[in-house]
């Protein structure tokens, strides 16, 4: 369905389901597989994301072969508080400052604060709540979406 959409599959945490499914790629967690070790299974033609929460994390990542990097939580969120405060858009301007990666800003990430995180430098955005927490998803990815071009554009 994803393909048929003209969209990417990733799975999270889970290379296994990812080779099972010829899915597109994978988002590693720090608990996941190291990102070598997934490109090793995966193989050259698939995406491996890796979710960073500091500078550090993200050179290893890049160092590990990341194809991109998930960075946050940006902004407060219930559903990133285990990972400690909001990193604010600081750590995207630090983070693109030391890597070419694409860099996906996520945690209390919605269409107002877009123009914002990827003003810092992040390369797109990743969200649970603006889509998850409302009554029409589709309206809000859209909403989401239309953001994302607009901060593109610079307007």
């Amino acid at each position: 369905m994803a393909r048929a959409a003209g969209a990417a599959l990733l799975v999270n945490d889970r290379v296994d389901v990812a080779l099972a499914l010829s899915a597109d790629g994978v988002q590693l967690t720090r608990r996941s597989l190291p990102p070598r070790e997934a490109r090793d299974l995966l193989g050259a033609g698939k995406l491996i994301g890796v979710s960073c929460h500091s500078p550090a994390e993200l050179r290893e990542a890049e160092e590990g072969g990341a194809d991109f990097v998930v960075l946050g939580p940006i902004f407060e969120t219930p559903s990133k508080a285990p990972f400690g405060p909001p990193l604010t858009t600081e750590i995207v301007r630090q983070a693109r400052a030391i890597t070419s990666l694409p860099i996906l800003a996520i945690g209390g990430i919605n269409a107002v604060r877009i123009p914002e995180v990827m003003a810092a430098g992040a390369d797109g955005v990743g969200v649970i709540s603006a889509v998850m927490a409302v009554s029409d998803a589709g309206a809000a990815a859209a909403e989401l979406l239309a953001a994302v071009a607009a901060a593109r554009r610079g307007g």
